[in-house]
């Protein structure tokens, strides 16, 4: 092997161990053994001269130069798939629309479709954001999207320990990412905040912001709103400005906001799913490859 490359298998490996945190939960992911899996992981630091992963309470996290790597590997896996896809004749020439929740990665979204389109330059995209519930509401009708991308929450009963996923729209949806919902305030304000809570929410249509209400209402803390956003653009504003605290999913925080302290006494919150929703029957063979493009690039 070229000295000055790197192995295609041990970096699938490295995002497989990056995107499960542990070397167990890839290793089932790509049915290899752990020893495999470790020594996979080992070798590729060995060529990259520095450590990409170290152990965490939170699992496996990236080191800086991990997380340099993560990103190229990401994109070098994505366009391996798609020469082979071009070469079996899987060319993607046409329009797609695509749907997203605004809250999938605000500051990553715009680059992960930069790089769809430049491994597939042929292929015309129209990107919607759109709130989950009404992208679950129109998946299987195709009015105003081909692709769509939803948030789901996991309803976690913090005192039993059960969960249950808030299922808007059918059980065949693909989990791509999984992420902590925390509540969120402005790095630059102090605690304790106003009494009662100051709460900067969306409309009430949006399922996270009539989560949150609920929440606050069964722990019998008393609130006020704020603040009202259009979108979560808007209430990442507002909360960068100190006007108040909400809840965002963890990508979703911005270098101008802090999640709570403890001191503020904000009860627990469950997590977040983002989901790619199933094909219709239907639809086109452009479609259906081009949803299985997608998935690689959202996880």
């Amino acid at each position: 092997m070229n000295a000055r490359a790197f192995d295609l298998t041990q970096l699938r490996t490295f995002i497989a161990i990056h995107d499960a945190g542990s070397i167990s939960g890839a290793a089932e992911q790509i049915f290899l053994s752990q020893s495999t899996v470790s020594e996979q992981l080992k070798k590729l630091e060995e060529r990259a001269g520095q450590s990409l992963l170290v152990r965490s309470r939170k699992g496996m996290r990236p080191t800086p130069a991990g997380t340099r790597l993560l990103a190229y590997a990401r994109q070098i896996a994505a366009l391996s798939e798609a020469a082979f896809e071009d070469l079996q004749g899987v060319l993607l020439d046409g329009e797609l629309r695509i749907a997203i929740t605004d809250y999938y990665r605000p500051h990553d979204v715009a680059r992960v479709l930069k790089r769809f389109t430049s491994l597939y330059p042929r292929l015309r995209l129209h990107v919607s954001a759109m709130q989950s519930s009404q992208i679950e509401r129109s998946a299987m009708t195709g009015e105003h999207f081909d692709v769509g991308l939803a948030l789901r929450l996991m309803n976690e009963d913090v005192g039993d320990g059960n969960a249950t996923h808030d299922d808007l729209g059918g059980a065949s949806a693909t989990l791509v990412r999984r992420e902590r919902l925390v509540w969120a305030m402005a790095a630059t304000q102090t605690a304790p905040v106003d009494v009662p809570l100051p709460l900067v929410t969306l409309p009430r249509s949006c399922a996270l912001q009539t989560l949150v209400a609920s929440v606050l209402e069964r722990h019998k803390i008393a609130y006020r709103v704020s603040h009202s956003a259009a979108g979560v653009a808007g209430m990442q504003l507002a909360l960068a400005a100190g006007l108040g605290v909400s809840c965002l999913n963890e990508s979703a925080l911005t270098p101008e906001l802090i999640v709570c302290p403890p001191s503020l006494g904000l009860p627990p919150l469950p997590r977040a799913e983002f989901h790619l929703l199933p094909g219709r029957a239907d639809e086109t063979d452009l479609i259906r490859h081009a949803r299985n493009a997608l998935l690689r690039l959202f996880a």
